[in-house]
């Protein structure tokens, strides 16, 4: 006889006070009961059928200091990624516009940066004016942030602050030993206290264990206020990384993250980030079905392929997906 679902808190509810079981027991679900509550959640906070399209432009490539295992632009590896300055803001602001005009309501600019320097702030500042001139969602990543740089954008009108945490506090220095885990805490901190939306997930397929997946997600959900936004990567093995040889997360296990993310952070936007330039439009349907609510669009995302934009638009025509406007996750701030 098949058994009912295990029961889990009501959907309506916003927790922070998830236990380390709890977190695994949801991934421990058998999957068609995971998936099954996990649209639950979300068709309590969002619309069933939309997806929100994005942008992610790198503004600086390359030359990092970080030693970030998986990454492409750590000036420590020799992956073939050169070095490149700021990018013009004006030349920022044109991209944008035909982000906008393929269809893209949120629009991410990404510099390969440990920390930011107060000198490049005034042309941060531009960029992000130009982008919400246009209506859309303005996004940043450009790593460690000052209390200071964060009032800076909140200023200039910032919506998102995208800084992952990447993996579990435990598996976390197996990865990166340029910053510790409580260095990306602190600058989370400092984007709420400006009242900047928090953007802000992990990779999947780093080495990390299933339990590993469990404890970032409950770090994530414990905050004091969730994500807004939550990135869900799947890693992509970058040749000249210490990770270039790893072998891509099994599908099942990807989809398992996107559930359990979606049930933690019920109010939060679920993104497919990295990755799905190698996964299947079944692969890609099944990540909407357990919760993901959002894509990024355009042929390349950083320095990594990207699906054809052709082909994207493709698979949400054949699957019905309308879109999410930008601005629509419920609990974003909007104070500005």
């Amino acid at each position: 006889m098949t058994q009912n679902p295990r029961p889990l808190p009501n959907p309506k509810a916003l927790r922070h006070n998830w236990s380390k079981d709890e977190a695994q027991a949801i991934f421990a679900l058998p999957f068609n009961d995971l998936i099954y509550q996990a649209q639950k959640y979300h068709r309590h906070w969002f619309p069933a059928n939309a997806i929100q399209k994005c942008t992610l432009l790198s503004i600086k490539t390359g030359g990092c200091p970080e030693d970030c295992a998986y990454c492409a632009q750590s000036a420590k590896y020799q992956t073939g990624v050169k070095a490149s300055k700021l990018m013009n803001p004006k030349i920022v602001a044109q991209d944008a516009k035909a982000a906008k005009a393929a269809g893209a309501t949120r629009y991410c600019m990404g510099a390969a940066w440990r920390d930011v320097k107060d000198r490049d702030m005034d042309d941060l500042c531009e960029m992000i004016q130009a982008v919400k001139k246009l209506g859309m969602e303005s996004c940043m990543t450009l790593g460690m942030l000052t209390r200071s740089q964060a009032a800076r954008l909140s200023e200039a009108g910032l919506d998102y602050y995208n800084h992952n945490i990447d993996t579990s506090p435990d598996f976390y220095d197996k990865i990166i030993t340029t910053r510790k885990f409580e260095d990306r805490l602190e600058t989370l901190e400092y984007v709420r206290e400006a009242r900047i939306n928090v953007c802000c997930g992990g990779i999947v397929g780093l080495g990390e264990s299933e339990e590993d997946r469990a404890e970032m997600l409950r770090v994530l959900a414990n905050l004091p206020s969730h994500p807004q936004s939550v990135p869900i990567n799947m890693l992509i093995a970058i040749k000249g990384t210490p990770l270039g040889e790893n072998v891509a997360p099994d599908a099942f296990d990807f989809v398992r993250v996107i559930a359990a993310a979606r049930i933690m952070m019920p109010a939060s936007v679920v993104r497919i980030a990295a990755g799905r330039e190698h996964m299947s439009d079944a692969y890609q349907a099944l990540c909407f079905l357990a919760g993901a609510n959002s894509i990024f669009i355009g042929d390349r995302l950083l320095t990594a392929r990207n699906p054809e934009v052709s082909k994207d638009r493709a698979l949400i025509e054949r699957l019905g997906l309308g879109e999410l406007e930008a601005h629509h996750c419920p609990s974003e701030i909007r104070n500005r």
